[in-house]
């Protein structure tokens, strides 16, 4: 299942790329232009995908929720979702006449909408008249709004500044570690690393899974920088971004694993042959993504990487 995973997500991202350079057709102009795009914007293959992902992530977030006995409803989390992954997808990088500027009206925005999804909650469990469960259901639903949509998110606002690739890589680069902390973990694992929260995590497959992501981020940066308008960072720009990658992906994994012995469950889902749920797939990438974001800007400061053009 993992082969035909990276297989269909290449391609998404070469498609991504390729719309990037087509002209809207003459239907969608009037809107493009609205937001000052002739082309298809950055994330027009690429975000549909997230969205259908993170509507199965939700579902599975409310089954976990069920577990502990939290009457969440599939509708609220969704729409929390979604609204967390819209905000980060459609917050113009520029908005004209607000005092403070976009980064103040971006702040606002996410904020109002944090208040929204805690007043949409609490109103909607109060419809019964009881209020047995509201507060734990509400916090459900901010929990799918920041977890699932605005940490989601920034997987879009890497996509929104930079090429479709610098995005393919953080993911993979992040995975990685996941892959290589399974097999040295079956190879040599002896010590077990928390044995109360992941009874099959070792400090060996960690420093195996560290060692192999650190290896795939480095190499990835080469080839980037042989494929496409990247400079070359320092050597040890090159090699820390695996290694941070990789350890947070790892605390993401647990932090899934927290989520999952809660409820106790072993998957989050079985949407996925071989690997469990969605959020099992997701679990490490979830907390890399909003990282990635700001490393990646930090790279551009420096000169280390080129920015794409707004499209």
């Amino acid at each position: 299942m993992g082969p035909i995973m990276l297989v269909f997500f290449a391609a998404v991202f070469y498609l991504d790329e390729l719309m990037g350079g087509v002209r809207l057709p003459d239907f969608l102009l009037p809107i493009g232009r609205t937001f000052n795009h002739e082309r298809f914007p950055a994330g027009t293959a690429i975000f549909p995908v997230i969205v259908a992902i993170a509507l199965f992530a939700a579902r599975e977030m409310t089954a976990i929720l069920a577990g502990k006995g939290i009457q969440a409803s599939k509708r609220v989390m969704t729409f929390a979702a979604l609204l967390g992954l819209f905000i980060t997808a459609f917050v113009p990088d520029e908005i004209p006449g607000r005092a403070g500027g976009a980064g103040a009206a971006g702040a606002a925005i996410v904020s109002f909408s944090a208040a929204a999804v805690l007043a949409f909650s609490m109103i909607f469990y109060a419809r019964n008249r009881s209020v047995q469960g509201i507060v734990a259901a509400a916090g459900g639903a901010l929990l799918a709004f920041v977890y699932l949509g605005l940490m989601f998110g920034a997987m879009v606002a890497i996509r929104r500044e930079h090429t479709a690739w610098l995005l393919l890589w953080t993911l993979i680069t992040t995975k990685s570690c996941d892959i290589g902390a399974y097999f040295t973990g079956r190879a040599i694992g002896r010590h077990k690393l928390i044995p109360w929260l992941s009874p099959g995590k070792t400090w060996e497959g960690l420093a195996g899974g560290l060692l192999f992501s650190t290896l795939v981020g480095y190499a990835g940066i080469v080839l980037l920088n042989r494929t496409v308008d990247l400079s070359m960072p320092p050597l040890w720009a090159c090699l820390v971004p695996g290694f941070v990658f990789g350890l947070v992906g790892q605390a993401g994994d647990l932090m899934e694993s927290v989520f999952k012995r809660d409820a106790a469950i072993k998957d989050s889902g079985a949407l996925v042959p071989g690997m469990g749920g969605v959020l099992d797939v997701l679990d490490s990438v979830l907390l890399v993504a909003p990282l990635a974001y700001w490393w990646l800007r930090v790279g551009v400061s420096y000169g280390w990487l080129i920015k794409t053009p707004p499209l």
